[in-house]
């Protein structure tokens, strides 16, 4: 069965920021008419106190756990204590006030960081627990699994409805582009406009570019939680992605091109890679809710340039 959007009042935690504000039109697109999308200055969700006030002012019948603190591997590197704890407790207390209110579905969304180091390419949900997250995303990753292991104990011992996905690295217009908290499109997007820009002849980059990733357009992830608001009940965790494989060298090369930079790439080897690979399987995705990402990568990368050339004081603003 479909979940009718229009008959629901719906919860969006971080339904302001840069994925929620995609997953509210896309919820509004299916015709949701009550969505709550609270501000963090307004509800505190790492204070027991302040997600219980949400919760009772609130009422929701479908709650979308968006919020986060999240960054690239600079802000990974610099904050691990924060991540770790904000994200669990937030993860956490959400759970919790959703069960005390018999919310009648929870979506939870993971983090593809969540996957062991040296997972089989591509990555299965029924690999998740099969070792230790690559270093620099571990507290963010491991603090995104408990929510899972709690989702799935509500499940069994209070008939809690959570569904969990885990989706590929997100990217598009409205992501982060300041240096402290950039991911690495916004943050190649930025240093090849500023080279273009100022006439430099060559630009820096992280790593050794043979590092690989799966990259998932911020609109079709937000199609992909709300299908399976509508459309999924399972315990099982269920990946978001495109299939599609690509590495750090070629997306360097594909958004040189797409900026207009003509210079040089200068390999940074002192800075590290992240996980080797990332590419995810989406057969249940596909399977159990009908979800395919439909974006093409150079498409997506186009729009997310045009967003930054267009609103470049606006996305350097944010900050860890």
């Amino acid at each position: 069965m479909t979940l009718d959007l229009a008959g629901q009042r719906v919860l969006v935690t971080g339904g302001t920021g840069f994925l929620g504000s995609a997953v509210c039109r896309r919820l509004t697109e299916r015709g949701a008419r009550d969505i709550v999308a609270p501000r963090s200055r307004d509800y505190d969700l790492t204070r027991a106190n302040d997600a219980r006030r949400l919760f009772d002012d609130v009422r929701p019948d479908l709650v979308i756990h968006l919020a986060a603190r999240v960054g690239g591997i600079g802000a990974n590197l610099d904050h691990p204590a924060e991540i770790y704890l904000t994200n669990l407790l937030m993860g956490t207390f959400v759970i919790e006030e959703s069960r005390r209110h018999d919310v009648a579905k929870t979506v939870l969304v993971g983090t593809i960081c969540s996957y062991p180091k040296f997972t089989p390419v591509p990555f299965k949900e029924e690999n998740l627990w099969d070792g230790y997250p690559e270093e620099t995303n571990a507290p963010y990753g491991v603090a995104k699994k408990a929510l899972l292991v709690h989702a799935q104990a509500n499940r069994a011992q209070y008939g809690q409805n959570c569904v969990y996905l885990l989706p590929a690295n997100l990217y598009g217009p409205g992501d982060k582009f300041n240096e402290s908290v950039s991911h690495v499109i916004p943050a190649l997007v930025k240093k090849f406009v500023n080279a273009k820009q100022s006439g430099a002849t060559h630009v820096d980059v992280w790593g050794t570019g043979t590092a690989t990733r799966e990259f998932l357009y911020v609109d079709d992830a937000a199609e992909g939680i709300v299908a399976a608001a509508e459309r999924y009940e399972g315990a099982e965790p269920v990946n978001l992605g495109t299939s599609e494989e690509v590495s750090i060298k070629n997306l360097a090369d594909l958004i040189a091109t797409l900026t207009g930079f003509a210079g040089d790439l200068r390999w940074d080897h002192s800075r590290p890679d992240g996980q080797s690979r990332r590419h995810v399987d989406t057969t249940r995705a596909r399977t159990l809710f009908d979800f395919e990402a439909s974006t093409p990568l150079d498409e997506g990368l186009r729009r997310t340039i045009d967003y930054y050339l267009a609103h470049t004081d606006e996305a350097e603003t944010a900050t860890f």
